[in-house]
């Protein structure tokens, strides 16, 4: 069986079935809980009177059955009941299903739980080993009899005292990340869409993904924090609901730009106030000419009026400019408040919402003020792409197909079988696709949050690319444009430098054509291009390190690469 569990472990009142059902709703993945599994096999014997009526030993049998039962599912949440760790053989069984955390409390903290479960629950839970008198002592005697057992089975400990429950949900998505490794599918290929919440439908490759219209079809997991990437069709709907499920009840401040505030503005305002939000908006005027410090402090000043706080969340709404400007007000502001991305652009959705890359341009160079600050959630929704332009929505593609290059050639065969389908923004095949370029874009990020390894190779046709965009003053041509051309370029590379076959290197120039993307970029100024290229950020000693296919799928990071070659190859591309 695959380790692909998450199986919550540890003494009554450490927060196991809260915090188990959250991470559920989150991840869109069953919840089983072994304490409920065993009433129903005793007919709805409750486990007091299983305890009482039948004893601990047979009460341990019928836990047994239960934990099996609820390990059966490849994707589930587990929450077990505090004595299953007793068990050498449900250990053996908890290790083999997935990742184990213990979620660990003082006894005085579990017996403060306690009494307010009594005081507060309409029918508090009555916990045999642990209620009457000298609870607190008891529990302090269970904690140690069982400390040895709770440590050999458990992957990954969460000190619960000082946390609450999102918290607690954070630290096991980031660490389920790292321990498991993504949750989407880099070499899998393109996802099916389930119909109903939890429902699971093989990949070409066969490995079953959380892919439902309103599951997360990846988690991002980095030292800095771990989020879900949701996507699907009317997904917007949801905000509200997965804000709450995070924990995130306070006011909300939209921000987003003048386009799509005229779009979709007024829309997410009544979703989120529906659902009993306070919600306030910030319109900055469109395109990249606002992506600045000034603009910025506009948003400071702003949140200042409205006596924002840190448990206060903002929401982007929009493209890159608006998510890159939320983000880093959102890393500035009180020091750091939560946001969520809610890309409006293709471009967006598959590349600048995940990864936490945020920041504002200067006059010499775009980005130049900016920091690493991840988002607690990104949520897509392929409905939005449908007030795009044609070149907006193409320069998406793009870095979809970009993906698929590097990693993905069951992804790629899906583009080119339903290129048609996908330029018509069909709901289904489109939301399947760019949830598979999420998870690409996830897992890499997971690997590699700061860019100091694996993460480079999202730079294929970046060289080249913003070489040409730089040259045409960034107006000439949009990013996804400029990368496009650029990637036709490191395919010429790639295959003169004797990597790539000329089959291949041709199909990913009709892949790109075939998109709506041009593949040259005539009349542009050599040299302006080439000293926008000394300029990159993966020159090293003055060289370019270039991202080149050996094959498709499989990237080469290279600095050998003769200036003659890339000469010839630039001019092939600019006359």
């Amino acid at each position: 069986m695959d380790k692909q569990a998450i199986i919550l472990t540890g003494l009554s009142y450490t927060g196991k079935t809260v915090v188990g059902k959250a991470i559920a709703q989150l991840l869109g993945w069953p919840f089983q809980d072994t304490d409920d599994l065993c009433v129903s096999i005793a007919d709805g014997k409750s486990i007091p009177d299983i305890f009482a009526e039948w004893g601990e030993d047979r009460f341990r049998a019928i836990e047994k059955q239960a934990l099996s039962m609820a390990c059966s599912r490849a994707r589930v949440v587990v929450s077990t009941g505090g004595g299953a760790v007793l068990d050498p053989a449900n250990r053996v069984l908890m290790q083999g299903a997935g990742v184990v955390f213990w979620l660990d409390a003082k006894p005085s903290t579990i017996y403060q739980r306690m009494l307010h479960d009594q005081e507060q629950a309409e029918n508090p839970v009555v916990r045999p080993l642990m209620h009457g008198e000298g609870a607190l002592e008891r529990i302090a005697s269970l904690k140690e009899a069982r400390l040895a057992h709770y440590s050999a089975a458990a992957d990954w400990v969460v000190p619960t005292d000082t946390l609450d429950q999102s918290e607690v949900v954070s630290e096991v998505l980031r660490m389920y990340g790292r321990l498991k490794g993504r949750l989407g599918t880099p070499s899998g290929g393109v996802p099916s869409l389930g119909e109903e919440p939890g429902s699971l439908e093989p990949t070409p490759h066969g490995q079953a993904l959380p892919q439902t219209t309103t599951g997360a079809v990846a988690v991002v997991s980095t030292n800095s924090g771990s989020y879900p990437v949701f996507v699907g069709n009317k997904t917007l709907n949801t905000l509200p609901a997965k804000l709450k499920t995070l924990g995130l009840t306070g006011a909300v401040y939209l921000v987003a730009d003048s386009n799509v505030a005229r779009h979709y503005g007024e829309r997410t305002e009544g979703l989120l106030r529906q659902a009993g939000f306070s919600v306030e908006t910030y319109v900055f005027p469109a395109g990249e000419a606002s992506k600045t410090l000034n603009t910025a402090i506009g948003l400071y000043d702003w949140l200042m009026a409205r006596r924002a706080e840190r448990r206060h969340t903002l929401v982007a709404l929009g493209g890159g400019v608006v998510g890159d400007l939320t983000g880093f007000v959102a890393a500035t502001y009180l020091r750091g408040m939560p946001f969520v991305q809610v890309p409006t652009t293709l471009l967006a959705m598959v590349d600048a919402s995940i990864g936490g890359k945020t920041g504002v341009n200067r006059s010499v160079a775009k980005n130049l003020v900016g920091s690493f600050y991840q988002p607690r959630m990104v949520l897509m929704d392929v409905e939005l792409l449908r007030t795009l332009g044609d070149r907006e929505r193409n320069e998406g593609w793009a870095e979809v197909i970009k993906h698929a290059f590097i990693r993905d050639t069951a992804l790629l065969k899906s583009m080119e079988d339903n290129r048609d389908a996908l330029q018509a923004l069909e709901p289904r095949i489109t939301a399947q696709v760019v949830a598979a370029s999420a998870a690409i874009k996830a897992d890499v990020v997971s690997q590699d949050e700061r860019e100091s390894g694996v993460r480079a190779i999202l730079n294929f046709g970046h060289t080249i690319g913003h070489g040409l965009e730089a040259a045409g003053d960034y107006d000439a041509l949009l990013h996804g444009e400029g990368v496009a051309i650029g990637m036709v370029g490191a395919a010429r590379i790639s295959n003169r430098m004797g990597l790539l076959s000329s089959d291949e290197a041709g199909r990913i120039e009709v892949d790109i054509a075939s998109f709506g993307l041009p593949v040259k970029a005539p009349n542009l100024d050599l040299d302006r291009v080439r000293a926008a290229m000394k300029l990159d950020k993966k020159v090293e000693n003055s060289t370019n390190r270039w991202i080149l296919l050996p094959k498709l799928g499989e990237t080469v990071i290279r600095a050998d690469v003769p200036q003659a070659m890339v000469d010839d190859i630039l001019q092939e591309l600019v006359r």
